[in-house]
């Protein structure tokens, strides 16, 4: 545990703790969850500007892991299709990604999203863009990849990573080659958050996941 950790901080996580237990109960020991939640609050208490949140964030993050890796061990298999959103920050691209393949596939398909270097927050500039289409990715925080994600993933999409993005064999591929938000205003992000809701679009089509909505965009 970090030596730095609030007493707050350390009843939060034990109640995080407390519930993943819950979640994962018949799943994962207590060990395997408490180790993937301290590991994850540590990766993020190493980078974070503002630590209030940093036993939810490492809740979520323990939570998409401990997900992950129960598809990889054969522990829950739903059928459902799984898509990881990769770009380097995991603050424009792929969150924008991701936010219109979880507002159109619903419960019927799971996405995830990191980065190779993950940056501090997620692009408020994309917020804005995303929120004029109705959909709120405000919550979302930039996260590294792991390989039990990376692995569980039936389909990764990569958006600029390059050599830093993960290979595993036997998986499918494809490169998404979008220009990279940061530094762009709300207005010069829409071309490239509606091409990214097309190619959402298209590759729900392709995972045979109908859209529970019709894009809003002409």
């Amino acid at each position: 545990m970090n030596p730095a950790i609030t007493l707050d901080q350390q009843y939060a996580l034990k109640t995080a703790a407390t519930r993943l237990e819950r979640d994962f109960a018949g799943t994962f020991n207590v060990e395997t969850i408490e180790r993937f939640l301290h590991f994850s609050y540590d990766q993020f208490a190493g980078r974070a500007k503002v630590t209030t949140f940093l036993p939810l964030l490492a809740e979520k993050f323990a939570r998409q892991r401990l997900s992950a890796l129960a598809r990889v061990e054969g522990k829950h298999l739903d059928g459902k299709p799984t898509v990881l959103f990769l770009c380097v920050h995991n603050a424009g691209r792929s969150q924008m990604a991701l936010g219109f393949f979880e507002h159109y596939a619903g419960e019927n398909a799971v996405a995830w999203s990191g980065g190779s270097e993950p940056g501090d927050q997620v692009n408020g500039e994309a917020i804005a863009a995303m929120t004029e289409r109705g959909i709120d990715i405000s919550n979302e925080y930039p996260k590294p990849w792991t390989d039990e994600v990376v692995r569980a993933a039936d389909v990764v999409i990569t958006m600029g990573c390059g050599d830093a993005c993960p290979i595993f064999p036997g998986k499918r591929y494809e490169e998404w080659v979008l220009d990279d938000p940061a530094g762009l205003t709300a207005t010069d992000i829409r071309p490239i958050r509606d091409e990214i809701e097309r190619r959402v679009l298209a590759l729900l089509d392709e995972l045979h996941v109908a859209p529970r909505f019709t894009s809003s965009h002409a």
